[in-house]
């Protein structure tokens, strides 16, 4: 029988914190639906324009504009941000608009059991890559 897996909850946290504070450094100072700050990174340059913000979260996208490559392999990743608990977590990535903390497998849409997980990492080691490599575009006023 296989063991089934269980989530890590305190490492998930660690991470949804750490993304917190290194999406905080990047993201639009102004924070108002529809504002958004480019980086250029390695060659390709990224987006991130925020949809929402209220007193307590803040929703952004994160897009690759540049190059331009294929609709289903463009990164995309859309970011809760939760302003109270100091947490962001990835919402939603390509065609995955809902992650479970943990997913049977194997199962019909191919899931890694602990896909949540995997893409709250993949948006740590994307932001730490950006800060230590990427450029940022400033609005100059």
């Amino acid at each position: 029988m296989k063991k089934r897996y269980v989530p890590d909850f305190p490492a998930m946290m660690r991470l949804t914190e750490v993304n917190y504070a290194q999406l905080r450094r990047l993201i639009p100072r102004d924070d108002t639906p529809g504002s958004q700050v480019e980086l250029q990174v390695a060659g390709a340059v990224y987006r991130i324009e925020t949809l929402e913000s209220t007193r307590y979260t803040s929703y952004v996208s994160i897009k690759q504009v540049f190059p331009k490559v294929s609709y289903w392999s463009m990164p995309c990743l859309n970011v809760r941000l939760y302003h109270d608990a100091l947490v962001a977590e990835v919402c939603s990535s390509q065609q995955i608009f809902r992650f479970k903390a943990s997913y049977d497998y194997p199962n019909k849409k191919l899931h890694q059991r602990d896909e949540k997980h995997q893409i709250n990492q993949f948006l740590a080691d994307w932001l730490r890559f950006c800060l230590m490599k990427g450029t940022m575009s400033v609005p100059i006023c």
